[in-house]
């Protein structure tokens, strides 16, 4: 029996545990805060509703101590804001296994090799894997601790090891775990293939006084996403998909994506997006101070535009979106987000990335 941690017991998190659970699975869930989790503490059980999987299931524990959770997992499956990652990577140091794998779900763009800089950093000498997921594996929400929701799981998700020669020994875990991961070339297909990116900053944005005005009370991706705001994501996507190509890698659209993870079609991304039952009673955020913005936009449109700036791609609208999330929400993600410095990749060649992320150093 493959012994499963679940850190983060957010909307993914939650559900990601009881599913687990549900298939049998040892699974122990932390979270930093107790209030979050206290009920499940109490019960070891969560909830799960919808269509998808219904029913409620025991988990081994839950706890609020990362050394307790993570002690004896071989599996290490994070699911928490990327923004959270680089603390999380200097809490889970001390108390890290040889033989672990740790799978950040999803790990954005270049998750992975983040946390791969923080552990090496703290000089690390155990021998980790450490791997990054291109989205999460659920469509989920949390209605009350320890009760969610799952509206659907993706038919697929790729995800790689940091370097992808590794990705033998993860493929022979992780696939026992969740078949539906699909193990794909290297972490450029994961980091570049992040849909959040055309998806989440840009609907957001554009729907702002909607969601101010109403506190998020309308389906995100069916009312939010109009034909117009369609084509202002097409534009990101194109970007996104031009950044990617520099690598010698061929990228999947958001609408080839919506194919791949939920087998609908569509002429345009705007019909696509229509046809997925899947976003179907998600709400959006109930103010802009969310995820969507807090972390897509420095973990994700961030690094896309640094990437791009550092090999000469231009990505327009990807700047003008972090720019208006810097008015809005009184910040500068450009200050705060991954770049390519911070990913430890300055002056670095397009072929010197290639073979470290295949490879490794």
């Amino acid at each position: 029996m493959i012994k499963i941690s679940v850190v983060g017991a957010g909307n993914g998190g939650q559900a990601l545990a009881g599913y687990l659970a549900m298939k049998g699975f040892d699974v122990s869930l932390f979270n930093r805060s107790r209030r979050r989790i206290y009920p499940i503490i109490q019960t070891r059980s969560i909830k799960i509703e919808g269509s998808v999987v219904e029913g409620e299931y025991k988990i081994s524990f839950a706890t609020t101590k990362i050394d307790e959770a993570i002690k004896g997992r071989k599996l290490i499956l994070i699911v928490v804001p990327a923004f959270a990652h680089k603390e999380l990577a200097e809490k889970m140091v001390p108390f890290l296994e040889d033989g672990q794998i740790i799978v950040l779900n999803p790990g954005r763009t270049g998750g992975a090799l983040e946390f791969y800089n923080v552990l090496k950093s703290k000089g690390l000498k155990k021998d980790v894997i450490i791997a990054e997921a291109q989205t999460f594996i659920f469509a989920s929400r949390m209605s009350n601790p320890g009760v969610t929701r799952i509206f659907r799981i993706k038919n697929a998700v790729p995800v790689s090891a940091l370097p992808a020669s590794r990705n033998p020994e993860l493929a022979e875990i992780l696939l026992q775990v969740m078949p539906e991961f699909d193990i794909v070339k290297s972490i450029i297909y994961t980091s570049f293939n992040n849909i959040a990116v055309v998806f989440h900053p840009a609907t957001l944005i554009l729907n702002a006084a909607r969601v101010e005005t109403t506190a998020g009370k309308f389906e995100f991706y069916f009312e939010g996403i109009s034909p117009s705001v369609a084509k202002v994501l097409e534009i990101i996507d194109e970007e996104r998909c031009n950044v990617m190509k520099l690598f010698n890698a061929e990228p999947l659209t958001a609408k080839e994506w919506l194919s791949y993870a939920y087998d609908v079609e569509g002429n345009t991304l705007y019909e696509a997006i229509r046809n997925n039952e899947g976003y179907r009673g998600i709400y959006a955020p109930t103010s802009l101070n969310n995820r969507y913005l807090l972390e897509d936009v420095p973990m994700s449109l961030v690094p896309i535009s640094s990437f791009g700036k550092e090999f000469g791609v231009d990505t327009p609208i990807i700047d003008s979106m972090i720019n208006i999330a810097n008015v809005m929400l009184d910040g500068n993600f450009w200050k705060i987000g991954r770049t390519v410095e911070d990913l430890g990749l300055k002056g670095k060649s397009i072929e010197d990335i290639i073979k470290f992320v295949e490879e490794g150093e």
